[in-house]
């Protein structure tokens, strides 16, 4: 384990562990930076993913306890601002108003991007941890509802596929199959494998629900229905989504239909149900993390990340290939830049879905250009920044951010493991 970045990450840990504040009534994480004070959706999980197998080794006192405890305070914040209709918000933030503001925003009829599929893997991850799912089986019907929203508002029926509503707050948030596009016309790639991992969640907590004697039918019923929305969704991703002549996973355009315009579209109407949006960035290896891929469409793209001219970087994985048209490296801020910039969760990501299949060299790369990367900052500039140039490895903004870039400890672990199987 690098000891450089260990310690960094002990020496400033206790920052971004917030008690509560104004409206946000339980203890959370924040990523540091610039978002301090903020609750994001898909970066507490990925903090709290790589916090939990440090805890142990943290001189913070108490280490293990107080990780749980703001661990448990992400999920119960967003849980306690969730809406009677079911969405919950992608960040709560302690600002100027009574509540968040993304909930004033769809109270006033405004349809927006809800939390990510993130909340059922964050409770798995804490629970699996403690070995007890009993501190959210209380909360199991405001699950029932979150994803009622889910089908309600981001399901589009006819591709089986979820739909961002527009490209605000996505993660990735300049994903160029996704920003600056028709509301509700992309279905990501990042938003349905996720979505995959979280219905996959989802089952698990039913069936610790209901073999825990808690209305033991219904969730047993209700662990069946994900884990039958889960196998429906990977058949869609890989009919529609994996593209057989590029041999690479991407977004697709849902917004087809015959459009009658006049007297003469009488004949063969559209009947396939995407277009896919051949643009070639790191969330077309998520299906590997996600388990979707075959193994023949895990050879191929692992030969995409050797492809030197798309995602060759002595770094990890640039986020948009570099022959792109659109890649871009220039700091940018609400969108963060997504064009090409090396994120250190983008890296863990791919890692992660390489090593699963069997490709450790790939995976150890990354793993070696993400610790150098981030060892080089330290020296440099004394902190860890929020995303980074892939040709030289410079910090692009936001320093002080910490959140995923914990990943990189998780990387050199798992890589340990992986060799003395």
């Amino acid at each position: 384990m690098s000891e450089k970045i260990f310690h960094y990450i002990d020496r400033n840990i206790e920052k971004v562990l917030k008690e509560p504040v104004g409206f946000i009534r339980y203890p959370f994480i924040d990523p540091g930076s610039v978002y301090d004070g903020n609750v994001w959706d898909w970066d507490t999980y990925w903090c709290v993913y790589g916090l939990l197998p440090l805890a142990e080794r943290l001189s913070m006192k108490d280490a293990r306890e107080r990780i749980l405890r703001h661990a448990q305070g992400n999920v119960l914040n967003f849980l306690d601002w969730q809406l009677d209709d079911g969405y919950i918000p992608m960040m709560i933030e302690n600002g100027k108003w009574p509540e968040p503001y993304l909930n004033i925003q769809h109270k006033n009829g405004v349809l927006m991007n809800m939390h990510k599929p993130f909340l059922c893997q964050q409770i798995r991850l804490i629970s699996n941890y403690m070995g007890d799912y009993g501190w959210i089986l209380d909360k199991l019907p405001q699950l029932d509802r979150y994803f009622g929203r889910y089908r309600a508002d981001y399901y589009h029926t006819r591709s089986g596929l979820y739909v961002w509503a527009d490209d605000i707050m996505i993660g990735m948030d300049n994903d160029p199959a996704s920003f600056g596009r028709p509301r509700f016309s992309t279905a990501n790639i990042f938003l349905n494998c996720f979505m995959v991992m979280e219905l996959n969640a989802a089952e698990a907590i039913y069936r610790a629900a209901a073999g825990q004697g808690a209305d033991r039918s219904h969730w047993s019923l209700r662990a069946d229905q994900m884990s039958q929305q889960r196998e429906a969704l990977i058949r869609e991703i890989r009919g529609q989504m994996y593209d057989r002549r590029d041999r690479f996973y991407y977004s697709v355009d849902i917004d087809v239909e015959t459009r009658r315009y006049d007297w003469f579209h009488q004949g063969l109407g559209v009947f396939w149900k995407s277009l896919p949006i051949r643009i070639a960035t790191w969330s077309g290896f998520l299906p590997l993390l996600a388990g979707i891929a075959t193994q023949e469409e895990a050879e191929a793209l692992r030969l995409h990340l050797n492809d030197e001219a798309a995602f060759g970087s002595a770094y990890g994985v640039p986020t948009l290939g570099r022959n792109e048209p659109m890649y871009n490296t220039e700091a940018t801020n609400n969108p963060s830049n997504w064009l090409g910039p090396i994120w250190l969760v983008a890296n863990y990501c791919v890692f992660r879905g390489m090593l699963d299949y069997g490709f450790t060299e790939e995976a150890r790369r990354i793993c070696d250009g993400s610790v150098r990367l981030l060892e080089q900052d330290l020296t440099q500039s004394g902190c860890l920044h929020e995303y980074y140039d892939p040709e030289t490895g410079a910090p692009v903004m936001n320093g002080g951010f910490i959140n995923w870039n914990i990943l990189v400890l998780n990387m050199e672990a798992e890589l340990a493991k992986e060799a003395i199987k």
